[in-house]
């Protein structure tokens, strides 16, 4: 038959062969069966086949197995109605060689007139090498477009306004029609979309938050074959997202704990995703990730500063008043002393003390929020404290709230402060029942935490630690309800129901003792509040209490640079029995201690001039070893550059406080030092 072919034209049947076999691509000619009827030298060597090898193959051979089926149908198309496809707009397909090798081709089809009826002609390129080049050209052009999204996130004032333009620059490099950023909200419950282009609104509007969409997300399902997989997930999970697309690349973001959302994109063409895009879209995605992450990063340091700043604040403010409460407290005293038996004297008197001690808890909630208070932690049974804490809970929170308390026996002690830890848990309790005014279930349990490595945010050091959890099913609080639940003086509560302070002392309480907080609540769904605090250490006792003599007639030297403070410190010195000395700085403190028998120091911590009452203590003892110290103070950490801990243990007598309260703390020093 091939020589049939060629003499059909006899008078040119040799410049046809000729043109034939010396044509610089593979030539085959098909039957209307796909049987190849002639094949030039040039196919037989690009096919890997002997001379004569070709013909009468089905032209299917030539290709891989999985596309033959589909071939056969194409090619019949094609044949129904024929028509020149020259090389320069080739289909592009994949060639098998005799061996089994597939390689890339790009073919050109032409109808053949000839005796024999139409005959399929079709020229067979090797686009192994353009292939190769096309691939490092549009590698580099990825390369490029990573280089520039990374670039312009880092330069970026705004986050999320860099974010929002990234979906239209992977649209306009990879020739599709739409892309979208969707991040996981915090609590793990909807996916939002941060950025788009190219999906309607009404999609974006009907994004769901369930599990379906999430597994997505998490699994980075990449499906890029003729079947359509991932775009069929898609639709199957969120038909309004999908719409009328047929190929779909869905890459994680990468997060520390898991992932926290997904980069999409969508194509209305089959198989567009082919391993340089998906790698190209897996590097965007751990881009912005990266970026996300940074911009929760410094969310998050921006709010621990501005709680920082307004600690500082607050513990200075704290100083202040609590000098002003000593002085009224202290006078209210005296005057008590003194004060006709008259029922209406006495009642005015009462209240004026009640006052002072409303105003004295109100700096010590300021004090623990700016993490400023002296703790004297110790080891607390777990077991013990949440048992109690569930007694007293159960008989005042009300019938309509349901408590339940969790922690089991091998829990082991928590090291902090027992007051502080009981008034922390009591006002997460207090609150919860404040968000559950129609009732339900307060859950506290207890579990021990171990952390091998610093924490991925730096928030716990390694170690053993207790982790107390305070659960309610109440109303839950809004995102950014949330965002600034922690602030002093912040409350959703009414006038006169709350100072805004009970977060915010549990905060700081929890800081200072060397642990963390978490809170997450969702709206309707209620709030869980998480303290992790240090393990006891193993020698952590409890030191035994010291029956107290309240009546003294030692010498007691008071070192205090407000005058009126030092007045009521010298009044009730007196009146309890004691000798005083009064000093309004440290240069006439050292002058009296050096002329003077002095049994006892008392001195305020923050002093005006240039040395603390840690520094006084510190530079009398060198010449008075045994001198017993008795500090006082308001706020211990007002001034910069105080290290407490280097003067080793200490009594400290907070301010304000009362006559009794300073015999006491007199009466344990010197019994202390005697004995």
């Amino acid at each position: 038959m091939n020589e049939d072919i060629f003499s059909t034209h006899a008078p040119d049947a040799s410049l046809f062969r000729s043109l034939f076999e010396t044509a610089p691509d593979a030539m085959v000619v098909v039957d209307m069966h796909g049987v190849i009827v002639l094949a030039n030298a040039h196919a037989e060597r690009l096919f890997g086949y002997a001379v004569g090898g070709l013909p009468g193959l089905q032209v299917e051979a030539l290709l891989p197995s999985a596309v033959r089926q589909a071939h056969i149908a194409h090619r019949t198309h094609y044949m129904s109605s024929p028509r020149v496809r020259p090389m320069g707009a080739g289909y592009e397909l994949t060639g098998v060689r005799a061996d089994g090798q597939s390689f890339p081709v790009e073919i050109g089809l032409s109808p053949v007139a000839s005796s024999f009826g139409t005959l399929y002609a079709a020229s067979i390129r090797d686009i192994s090498e353009t292939q190769r080049a096309r691939q490092a050209l549009e590698r580099a052009r990825f390369d490029a477009v990573v280089a520039q999204i990374s670039r312009h996130l880092l330069e970026a004032t705004h986050d999320e306004q860099a974010i929002g333009e990234i979906p239209k620059l992977l649209a306009a490099t990879l020739a599709i029609p739409a892309a979208a950023i969707m991040v996981i909200d915090p609590h793990g419950v909807s996916l939002r979309v941060q950025a788009s282009t190219g999906l309607p609104a009404h999609a974006l509007a009907n994004v769901p938050g369930n599990v379906a969409l999430q597994t997505i997300a998490g699994s980075a399902t990449i499906e890029t074959d003729h079947r359509g997989n991932a775009i069929d997930g898609l639709r199957n999970a969120c038909p309004a997202l999908a719409g009328n697309f047929t190929d779909a690349a869905m890459m994680s973001l990468p997060d520390r704990r898991g992932p926290m959302g997904l980069l999409l994109a969508l194509s209305h063409d089959h198989s567009s995703f082919d391993g340089d895009r998906v790698r190209f879209l897996q590097s965007v995605a751990n881009i912005l990730a990266a970026a996300i992450q940074r911009g929760r990063s410094e969310e998050q340091l921006a709010h621990a500063q501005r709680l920082d700043a307004l600690g500082q604040l607050t513990g200075g403010i704290a100083h202040d008043f609590n000098n002003l409460l000593t002085v009224i407290s202290g006078n209210l005293q005296l005057l008590e002393t003194d004060a006709p038996e008259d029922p209406a004297t006495r009642e005015t008197l009462e209240s004026a003390s009640r006052a002072v001690e409303r105003g004295a808890a109100l700096t010590r909630k300021l004090l623990a929020f700016s993490r400023r208070q002296h703790l004297l932690p110790r080891a607390v049974r777990t077991v013990q404290l949440l048992a109690d804490l569930s007694d007293m809970l159960g008989r005042t929170l009300g019938e309509r709230i349901s408590v339940i308390a969790e922690c089991a026996n091998d829990i082991p002690a928590v090291y902090a402060d027992p007051g502080e830890l009981e008034a922390a848990l009591l006002n997460l309790a207090l609150n919860a029942r404040d968000a559950m005014p129609r009732g339900g279930r307060l859950s506290i349990t207890a579990r021990q935490q171990h952390v091998t490595r610093p924490d991925t945010d730096a928030k716990l050091a390694p170690g053993t630690y207790v982790m107390f959890a305070v659960t309610d099913t109440g109303d839950g609080m809004r995102p950014e309800i949330l965002a600034r639940v922690l602030e002093p003086f912040f409350t959703t509560k009414g006038a006169g129901k709350g100072s805004g302070l009970g977060l915010s002392m549990v905060y700081g309480f929890v800081k200072q003792s060397g642990g963390h907080l978490n809170i997450d609540s969702q709206v309707g769904r209620g709030t869980r509040v998480e303290l992790y605090l240090p393990v006891a250490p193993a020698t952590s006792n409890e030191e035994p209490s010291v029956p107290l003599s309240r009546k003294g007639h030692e010498t007691v030297l008071v070192v205090e640079d407000e005058a009126e403070v030092r007045r009521i410190a010298m009044s009730f010195l007196r009146n309890l029995g004691y000798t005083p000395l009064e000093a309004g700085d440290t240069e006439t403190a050292l002058q009296l201690l050096s002329s003077h028998g002095v049994d006892l120091l008392f001195t305020d911590i923050v002093l005006g001039g240039d040395m603390t009452g840690f520094e006084l203590a510190a530079k009398a003892r060198e010449q008075y070893p045994h001198l017993p110290v008795l500090f006082t103070s308001g706020y211990e950490y007002a001034s910069l550059g105080i290290e407490p801990h280097a003067f080793g243990a200490f009594e400290l007598l907070r301010k304000p406080y009362r006559r009794e309260q300073l015999g006491g703390a007199i009466r344990r020093v010197l019994d202390r030092e005697l004995s």
